[in-house]
């Protein structure tokens, strides 16, 4: 594996992982519409960006063990097409649950070629 490979592999699943977080988080701008007071309204942001957090957490460990956020990223997913399942559209669960699945697929990659990916050239 030369060393472009090496950075795409390292660096794809990471980067798409901030850029999904980055995506869920508009999700929590709908409170700004709801007409609350303020501290209801910094209330009602901090449980829209409850997800976003557990994301970027789940990422601050995978950045070590990428084994961890290859399971959680994909038990993520699938946890959440069990959970909304029949509310919304197919395309829904393929807008949400994909990327979950695509970053826990690339993590998983990443773990096991871990030990090319480190090695000095």
């Amino acid at each position: 594996m030369n060393g472009p490979v090496k950075r795409l592999l390292f660096w794809t699943p990471r980067v798409l992982c901030i850029a999904f977080a980055l995506f869920i988080s508009l999700f929590a701008l709908d409170v700004f519409s709801e007409g609350y007071n303020f501290w209801k309204t910094v209330l009602a942001l901090m449980i829209h960006l409850t997800p976003t957090v557990v994301i970027v957490a789940v990422l601050a460990v995978s950045w070590r063990w990428e084994w961890v956020g290859g399971i959680l990223f994909i038990l993520f997913g699938a946890f959440y097409i069990v959970e909304v399942w029949g509310r919304f559209p197919w395309v829904t669960y393929l807008v949400i649950s994909g990327p979950l699945f695509l970053i826990g697929v690339l993590f998983l990659i990443n773990w096991f070629y871990r030990e090319e990916l480190w090695a000095r050239p």
